[in-house]
């Protein structure tokens, strides 16, 4: 259930929350599937409104990233075992020292590589420091210059199980050429995962632009499933489960997942 308007009211002496957008009023009890997602989705937005996300680090380093979204991923890294992870955008260099935490965990030889336009100095030289750097690879460049793709392709080398995470330029064109370039790594039953599509759902809110409505990460992913039948956009499986009916992540990355089939 995507909101980006409307009137929500929680009403937790009675156990309810009703939703009202272009119809009537619809109410669910707190139970309900439906109203987890209401109240998920206003949760998220106002998480964008305070910069929730900017409170987190992983072993010492800032990642700007949705904790729901680091366990899901972090489900996804142990079943897969990729030998290598490539990630676009790099920031503080959290999300590598993540990434790198649980190949190591995992006991694994695997790599992690890590591509951005612009590695400033001292974030380069945190992560150069950091525990995990002999399982770390920094690339300076845009992610979407042949040079850089080629140099991330011999870097993955012979590596079996390869799984990318797009999280730089977040336009539609710039995430679509980045699907182009780094999807062909992806191996077999694992996962090209396009970052922020909730820019479509935050437009409008602050640091946000209108033309995210339509210029965004879902909207590139839409146009590369059509073109590509060896990619299915789907949620990996839930390995643990019992909730009461819930079937969506809470996430920054809605309709981010394609799995690799062929």
């Amino acid at each position: 259930m995507n909101l980006t308007s409307g009137r929500i009211t929680i009403d937790l002496e009675h156990g309810t929350v009703g939703y009202e957008g272009e119809g009537p009023e619809v109410t669910y009890p707190l139970s309900d599937p439906r109203a987890f997602e209401i109240v998920s989705g206003a949760w998220l937005r106002c998480g964008w409104d305070t910069k929730y996300v900017y409170t987190f680090s992983w072993f010492g380093r800032p990642i700007i990233q949705l904790p729901d979204d680091l366990v899901r991923m972090q489900e996804v890294v142990y079943r897969v075992k990729p030998d290598a992870i490539v990630e676009t955008g790099i920031a503080h260099g959290g999300s590598l020292v993540f990434y790198a935490s649980l190949l190591r965990a995992m006991g694994g030889g695997g790599r992690v590589i890590g591509v951005d336009v612009e590695i400033r100095a001292h974030n380069r030289s945190a992560i150069e420091r950091h525990e995990f750097i002999e399982s770390i690879e920094l690339i300076e460049g845009s992610s979407i210059d042949p040079e850089i793709v080629d140099r991330v392709r011999r870097s993955v080398g012979s590596a079996r199980r390869v799984l990318v995470v797009l999280d730089s330029n977040h336009t539609r064109d710039h995430v679509r050429a980045e699907l182009e370039a780094y999807a062909p790594l992806v191996s077999v039953d694992s996962y090209v995962v396009a970052c922020d599509g909730l820019m479509k759902d935050v437009a409008g809110a602050p640091r946000s632009k209108p033309e995210w409505r339509e210029d965004n990460p879902y909207a590139a992913i839409g146009e590369f499933v059509k073109d590509h039948p060896e990619f299915v956009c789907e949620q990996p499986p839930w390995p643990f489960d019992e909730s009461e009916g819930l079937r969506r992540n809470v996430t920054y990355w809605p309709s981010a997942w394609l799995r690799r089939v062929r």
